[in-house]
Parts: C-alpha cells; structure tokens; sequence
C-alpha cells in the first residue's frame, strides 16, 4: 500500500529542528507509519544553518531566511515550527493562515494572550491540523504507566508527581540567551520552556489543576553577555508547583506537583514521573529509561517490583523488543503520533498522543496562576 506522503518545511533550524529532520531519515525504522513525512523547505534567519540539512536532505527545495517565503511554496504541506516564546503566535497564526498543518513547540505563545489568539486562529481555520511538542510520555514505562490508568490499576489516586530536572544553568558563568531574557522566553520563565514536559501526562491522564501555591526561584540573577560585560537574568530558573487536582472520572481530590528546574543539582536532564493509588503505584525516570518500578498493592507485605521495560513503543519499529530505548527513539515515536493522529482523526492510544491546543492552553492558565500566586505568596485558583 502506498503511504501518505506530508511535506514539511522546518522554521527555526537550531537543536530541535535537527531532531525532526533526523527522525525523517530514520523513519524506515517505524514498521507501520500512517504517513512518511518528507524534508521540502527549511527557514533560519542564520543561512549558515542551512548547510547541514541540504548535505543530508536532497528533497529540500527551498532554503530562505523569510518564513513568509516558505509558506508560499506549494511544496510544503506542513510545517514544524521551533522559534523563541516571543515569536510563536506570529508565526504559528501564519502557518495556519496559509493553510499549512502546524506541529510548534512549547509553550505555545509567550503568555496567555498570544496562546488565545494562536487557539483562536486553529478554530477559524479547522482544515489545519495543529498539536504540540512534547516527547517524554512516549517512553515505554510511561506507555505501560498509561495503560494502568486506563484499565483503573491504581484504584484511588493518592498522589501524583511529574518532575523535569537539569542541569543547563548550573554554572553561573555561562552566557545568557534568549531563554533566560524575559523579552524571547516571557515572564513564565522555566515554566515556558519546561513546563509542558511535566504538564503532558497529568493533563491528558485528566488530572485538571484547580489550585496552585507556586514557589519560584530567581537564582542567577546575571549572566556574562558574551562580550565581557553582564546583563540582569530575569527568567525564573526553578518552579515548583504545588496543585490540587481531581480524577476527571471519580471527582476525588489529590496533590500533584509539578517541578521544573534549570538548576537541579546531581541531575542531567532528567523527567520522571511518580503515581501513588490505594492498589497501585508506580515509578519511572529517565535516569534509567528501561526501568519501570511497580507496586501491586492486595493487602500484607508491600513489595516494589522492578520490570526492564525494552523497546515496547506505541509505534512499532524495526528493533527487537529486548533492546534499549533513548531520547531519539521518543522523537521519533512523537513525530509518528502527529502523523497518524493527522490521517487519522484520533490518536492510536490515550497516551499515545500529541499535546493538543486545548492542552497548551490549560497550561497557560495554571502558568499564569503560578506568576500570581508567588507574587501573593498563597494558593490561588487556576481559573
């Protein structure tokens, strides 16, 4: 059967623009993809970027620094945009405009009133198909974790925790950039560029926050400028966020907290994930990405059980069941739940689906909640 062919064009050609156009060359590696995504455009404001893609990508055919040129080339039917917080809505309203399918990346605008804008323009424009970035739940453990909830394993939930820790600020002499200036990253600071990462698994699992007391950390307060001088760094490093939530199924209450640290201590770039119930419990993170630690609870002795997990994706690929799993496995298996959500209508599976607009701007509402609530230093309702 010949499959559905979507050519993409790549704004913004940095870190995560490289990811995508990587998972385009391995996608051979996915056994049953419901499309296959093909390179047909690129755009950077840096031209210097462009070498690398057109060395490796022959089916590039325009390469520009305007992104009003790349959406005009009727060669590109969808397109992946990775710019900074400021420029989001821009050009997440202009993809869609221009009748494009739209894959952004987080936070999805810089604040709430450029999130409610990109939102409106998607519903004006339904023909789009347009979804967020966001990679970790599709991990083995976090797909098994997944289908514990759906089939009710947990019983009631007690208490969820879902963690995003690094280290990428931890020395006070690097450089600042545009995610630590407050113009480009916006005044949620980590929360914007992090906060999605943590805000996946809980929000599709249905766990709606209805209250947040926010502490928020300002630890470096200026960076080198590069050239010899410094500049105030206004970004919020740390976040920790202390939510009342509900199960969408039940009504019953429990704590969530969500973290999201630039400045971590001892971590890497580690999320994790952690769900206490009266039957059930269980762990992962990505410290060790095969080990998924379960607690099946029917009375007596409580006894953790450690499972290796392997490569046991929601999208199957070549590599046999007994091997290892990483970070550019979970690119790839977020890039095939876009394309098989965008022929098909729906995701493959609850957990196995890319953050929706409706999603980001749950996310705004807690965020600016958050900013609201460290400032008064009490709780305040997510509106």
């Amino acid at each position: 059967m010949t499959q559905k062919r979507v050519r993409f064009g790549i704004i913004g050609c940095g870190l995560m623009g490289r990811e995508f156009a990587s998972a385009i060359g391995r996608w051979c590696h996915l056994l049953a993809p419901a499309a296959r995504p093909e390179l047909s455009a690129i755009c950077d404001t840096q031209p210097s970027m462009f070498e690398w893609y057109k060395s490796n990508f022959p089916s590039i055919r325009v390469a520009t620094t305007s992104y009003r040129d790349l959406l005009a080339s009727p060669d590109v039917d969808a397109v992946y945009c990775a710019t900074p917080h400021n420029l989001h809505q821009e050009h997440y309203t202009a993809v869609i405009e221009a009748g494009k399918h739209l894959f952004g990346e987080k936070p999805f605008g810089i604040d709430m009133a450029a999130n409610t804008a990109i939102l409106d323009c998607a519903r004006k424009h339904p023909g789009s198909f347009v979804r967020c970035s966001s990679e970790f739940p599709f991990y083995p453990a976090v797909q098994r974790i997944g289908d514990m909830l759906d089939s009710g394993a947990f019983g009631r939930i007690i208490e969820a925790n879902n963690y995003f820790l690094h280290s990428s600020d931890m020395d006070p002499d690097k450089p600042i950039n545009w995610k630590r200036m407050i113009e480009f990253n916006g005044e949620y600071g980590c929360m914007g560029d992090l906060g999605m990462h943590v805000c996946h698994f809980p929000f599709r699992a249905g766990w709606r926050p209805s209250s947040v007391r926010a502490i928020l950390g300002d630890i470096v307060k200026s960076r080198p400028d590069g050239k010899g001088g410094k500049v105030p760094c206004r970004t919020w490093d740390n976040a920790t966020l202390f939510c009342g939530a509900a199960d969408q199924d039940t009504g019953d209450e429990f704590p969530l907290t969500l973290k999201t640290f630039r400045i971590a201590p001892g971590e890497k770039n580690t999320w994790s994930l952690e769900i206490l119930g009266t039957r059930a419990a269980a762990r992962f993170s990505t410290k060790n990405p095969r080990l998924l630690q379960f607690l099946d609870y029917k009375g007596g002795e409580q006894a953790w059980q450690h499972i290796d997990m392997g490569n046991e994706t929601a999208f199957k690929t070549i590599t046999g069941g007994i091997f290892e799993i990483g970070f550019s496995d979970m690119i790839i298996q977020m890039w095939a739940a876009y394309l098989h959500e965008m022929v098909n209508g729906k995701p493959l599976k609850r957990f196995a689906g890319c953050v929706t607009p409706a999603e980001t701007a749950l996310s705004h509402r807690l965020f600016t909640a958050a900013l609201r609530s460290h400032r008064e230093r009490a709780a305040v309702r997510v509106e």
